[in-house]
């Protein structure tokens, strides 16, 4: 575990996945610590898919190839590039057990660095090969509520930087989307409450930019955290039915399969692609407030 730390605001970074695994300010752990009763991970990194497939299976080519939900690179060990007190950079690269599940090569590079009371988080995707590579990238972060009481259900308020028309799509079958059905928002006082039926659907998920920053209060009513960025696709989720005491803000570059999706990987919803010797960037800010 590599640490990040200034006189305000500690991090903790796992190589296993380039995952970040604490966030600890004023005393307090603000990252979900991966109890596996409710959901074992802190902050995967989401590569080179973001969510499903449709059946766990996508073409290329024509031909068919395997990949579980969020694909591996949250599961692989990553070799660090570079350290200093206030930046970390992990990388990873396309290898022969990966080409078997994914048959383009890669370089992924995810940095850390800490700022007062931020934390930047950045992706770079370079394509080192002559073919065009198609991907998706994502980010999966869960943060404790601040006053969880699993008795009266309380959990606080999500609130976003745009309040006006804001409609979601949820997943339908087998992890895959329905983005053909959206439902409008309804906000309270331009907060959306969460409770313990928030996600009896599964994740709420927001395209085409609606939204770039999305920050939770607390019951009182008050901000302690906030993501922002530049994704085109933001999910909200916390595991259904089991009144769990954390909520992940996800910035996607990428979404699951529409449902019954039967086309070619490169025709994916919300796919990027890099042509040969071009590279991807993008970040997200956690911000304690």
């Amino acid at each position: 575990m590599k640490t990040l730390e200034n006189s305000q605001l500690s991090i903790k970074v796992s190589p296993h996945g380039a995952e970040l695994c604490s966030i600890f300010c004023n005393g307090i752990e603000y990252l979900w610590q991966a109890d596996p009763q409710f959901w074992k991970r802190h902050s995967p990194v989401l590569f080179p898919i973001v969510g499903g497939v449709w059946e766990n299976e996508y073409r290329h080519n024509g031909k068919k190839y395997s990949l579980s939900q969020h694909g591996f690179a949250r599961d692989m060990d990553f070799e660090i590039l570079s350290e200093t007190s206030d930046e970390i950079w992990f990388g990873l690269s396309d290898n022969e057990s990966t080409r078997l599940k994914y048959p383009f090569a890669f370089n992924l590079r995810i940095g850390y660095r800490i700022e007062g009371r931020k934390i930047y988080v950045m992706w770079k995707v370079h394509n080192p090969s002559q073919e065009t590579v198609h991907f998706q990238i994502g980010a999966h972060p869960a943060f404790f509520y601040r006053d969880y009481s699993p008795e009266t259900g309380g959990k606080g308020y999500f609130g976003f930087d745009s309040t006006d028309g804001l409609k979601y799509i949820l997943i339908s079958e087998k992890g895959c989307a329905d983005p053909e059905t959206e439902y409008p928002l309804s906000l309270s006082g331009g907060l959306l409450p969460i409770d313990a039926h928030t996600f009896d659907r599964d994740a709420l998920i927001f395209e085409n930019s609606q939204i770039r920053e999305v920050t939770l209060y607390d019951s009182e009513k008050k901000p302690y955290i906030s993501l922002s960025f530049n994704a085109p696709v933001v999910g909200l989720w916390s595991p259904p039915a089991k009144n769990a005491p954390f909520v992940c803000i996800e910035p996607w570059y990428g979404r699951c399969d529409r449902a019954h999706f039967s086309g070619e990987y490169k025709d994916k919803d919300w796919i990027r692609h890099l042509e040969p010797g071009e590279e991807f960037s993008a970040e997200y800010i956690i911000s304690i407030i």
